[in-house]
């Protein structure tokens, strides 16, 4: 199991596709626990290569590359996660996940998205390039308790803050928490935009999802 999750883990900095899948679908016909798969593998591994982009060690492109792998990497392990859960238990509460207007990348929003389902939640990814248009008809529309806005470049972070004031505008403020996240984000940004929650990456984003909807132990 071990020499596996590392050869994953190595596979997704590397953005070597057929290592990575290969390596996730041993762990999952070996029988290994999915979320064990997802958060110390997979999470660990996109949170290594986060910083290593913050250090300026790998650039864009592979980050990019590296975020096609966990996607194909997830294909094979998060089926087998949803099925282990429960049919009869209720989501905990509606997450709507969007890459705000102007950015194009959504490996930290897919990573979050594809763990907060494995903890029970309802997401509605709307995917990249969002506008707050579109976000704030998302929240009318369905009334999620949470919505999550990702931000990759620092040229697309002050979004985040058009959205927020959006919702202010809209009268949507009161009815929703808002969560961001992304590379260039950081505590003292999401305190300035009066955002509810932030998250340094996917694992802590649950965690912290979960105390905004009063699920925290």
């Amino acid at each position: 199991m071990r020499e596996d999750l590392e050869i994953l883990k190595r596979s997704l900095i590397r953005a070597d596709p057929d290592a990575g899948v290969a390596a996730a679908q041993r762990l999952v016909d070996a029988g290994v626990d999915p979320k064990a798969i997802l958060e110390e593998g997979m999470a660990v591994a996109m949170f290594e290569l986060g910083e290593m982009w913050k250090r300026g060690e790998v650039f864009l492109p592979e980050v990019v590359a590296s975020a096609e792998v966990f996607k194909r990497c997830n294909a094979v392990v998060e089926p087998v996660l949803l099925a282990q859960k429960d049919e009869n238990t209720e989501p905990n509460a509606l997450v709507v996940l969007a890459t705000v207007k102007g950015d194009l990348h959504d490996l930290g929003k897919n990573m979050v998205g594809a763990m907060l389902r494995t903890s029970g939640f309802d997401v509605h990814d709307m995917g990249k390039d969002v506008s707050a248009d579109k976000i704030v008809a998302a929240i009318q529309e369905m009334r999620p308790q949470i919505v999550g806005l990702s931000a990759l470049l620092t040229t697309t972070v002050p979004y985040q803050e058009t959205v927020i004031k959006r919702l202010v505008q809209e009268g949507l403020r009161d009815q929703v928490k808002v969560m961001v996240g992304g590379a260039p984000v950081t505590p003292e940004w999401a305190e300035k935009i009066q955002a509810d929650g932030y998250a340094n990456n996917a694992p802590e984003a649950v965690e912290v999802a979960r105390k905004l909807v009063g699920l925290a132990q």
